[in-house]
């Protein structure tokens, strides 16, 4: 998404939009000549959501877009518009377009890397009077963009080195600091995030990503707020020794999501120059195999001190995520939020399209929900059910990294990366898919940012 698809209205040549549904369409229709309401009779329109038409007008047409009320308009319900219709300039006939600012720009995304369209379309501009909403709006539509980048990526051009290459691009965009840790450093200072990795090739060794930025006092002096975010990235999980069937594998080029997300979100907080003191942290690693790969029932000793036995090579997020939490947490931070493609039981109690969310504090829970659901990027909190804990036990470590049984996998995940967030600080948890098996309006089959909007306006609330 290149081109700025939302413009500030000054009278420029524009085709009208007109947003009707269904209740509506009789009393739209009555207003129409004869050969209009033909029109559209010819191309099925009744005003059903997400229906396009296009109506004859003079020597020029205007648009028509079905949608579920024209007086309350949401993310997506302009998104097939903006698909569908020809390359041009367009307005809202009647008001503004609001919330489907997003919708309009994220549906007009595409993954041309490999392989070019043969005809490229040009942009769908959107008009506004509210001058204010374009910035904002263009803003969380780039994010979104950025995180359905990283994730179409493959993994061999998506490696742990080429997420330090996009971290290095927000650090040069926005005056931010970032310190990378690897080789033997690594394997002092993040001991699981260089476990979980060493087995990759040495194009893809692991690392840790901190990038800092924001003044450490605000305007009147007193320190700023401290905001940790953190991101998963397994740039590609083969399952390790407790290796993945051919099918799990297929779409591992995602495992990077929570990265993905994190670097997002980050990009967010400080081109918005929000009034905070950000530390991001990204553990990147290939999970691969090899004569050196860590292995079913080693003993692992994280950045906390506690001792991990590895009851499953193929629960390796939660390590790699467990040292960048602990790290943040030295940090002293007022909120703490990390995205990861954790568990696929995360999916099977809520699907593709809801993140499952954990806090620490239902406060937190209740305003990540309802940005969620007043921004479109719905979420659904899951329980950190501390009697589950037990399940982690390990009769040789402080504690195994997987459990036994197949019951609440998703909550035993998040009850492990509980134990290295530092004790009283708030804290939130994504187990995020990252990903959209089908396509929706605004929403095309790929990489996909859950969570993402949601995090960025309770950010916004809190510290705005």
């Amino acid at each position: 998404m290149k081109d700025e698809l939302i413009r500030p209205d000054k009278g420029q040549a524009a085709t009208a939009i007109r947003l009707v549904n269904k209740d509506g369409f009789e009393d739209f229709a009555r207003t129409l000549s004869g050969p209009q309401r033909a029109a559209l009779a010819g191309q099925k329109f009744t005003g059903g959501g997400y229906q396009v038409g296009i109506v004859p007008d003079g020597d020029g047409w205007f648009a028509v877009g079905g949608v579920k009320n024209p007086a309350s308009l949401s993310s997506w319900c302009m998104a097939k518009l903006a698909a569908e219709l020809p390359a041009g300039t367009y307005r809202l006939a009647d008001g503004e377009p609001g919330p489907a600012l997003h919708g309009w720009q994220t549906a007009q995304y595409r993954f041309a890397r490999y392989k070019e369209e043969k005809e490229p379309e040009g942009p769908r501009v959107l008009l506004t009077s509210n001058a204010k909403a374009i910035e904002p709006a263009l803003a969380e539509a780039r994010a979104v963009a950025l995180v359905r980048d990283l994730v179409n990526t493959p993994a061999e051009d998506m490696g742990p080195a080429e997420l330090e290459a996009e971290a290095e691009k927000l650090v040069k965009a926005h005056g931010a600091k970032l310190t990378v840790t690897k080789g033997e450093a690594l394997e002092r200072e993040y001991p699981m995030v260089h476990a979980v990795g060493r087995a990759a090739a040495r194009s893809h060794a692991p690392r840790m990503l901190h990038l800092t930025w924001g003044d450490p006092s605000t305007s009147s002096g007193q320190a700023a707020p401290v905001v940790a975010i953190v991101g998963k990235g397994v740039c590609f999980d083969s399952g390790g020794l407790d290796i993945k069937p051919a099918s799990g594998m297929l779409l591992m080029k995602k495992d990077m999501g929570g990265a993905a997300h994190a670097l997002a979100l980050a990009g967010l907080v400080m081109g918005s120059g929000l009034k905070v003191r950000l530390h991001c942290l990204v553990p990147a690693v290939e999970n691969a195999i090899a004569g050196n790969a860590f292995r079913p029932g080693d003993v692992l000793k994280s950045r906390k001190g506690l001792t991990v036995e590895i009851g499953n090579t193929d629960a390796e997020g939660r390590l790699i995520l467990s040292d960048a939490l602990t790290r943040a947490s030295e940090e002293k931070p007022e909120l703490v939020i990390d995205f990861a493609t954790l568990t696929g039981a995360a999916r099977v109690a809520v699907g593709p399209d809801l993140p499952a969310l954990f806090t620490r504090r239902d406060e937190t829970a209740e305003a990540l929900l309802a940005a969620g659901s007043a921004h479109d990027d719905p979420c659904w909190r899951l329980p950190l059910h501390e009697a589950y804990g037990e399940w982690l036990k390990s009769d040789i470590a402080d504690t195994n990294n997987a459990h036994a049984n197949a019951f609440a996998g998703a909550s035993v995940a998040a009850l492990f990366l509980d134990k290295f967030v530092g004790e009283g600080i708030d804290w939130a948890h994504f187990d995020t898919f990252a990903w959209r098996p089908a396509a929706k309006p605004g929403r095309p089959k790929g990489g996909d940012a859950l969570g993402l909007r949601a995090a960025w306006h309770l950010l916004q609330g809190r510290f705005g």
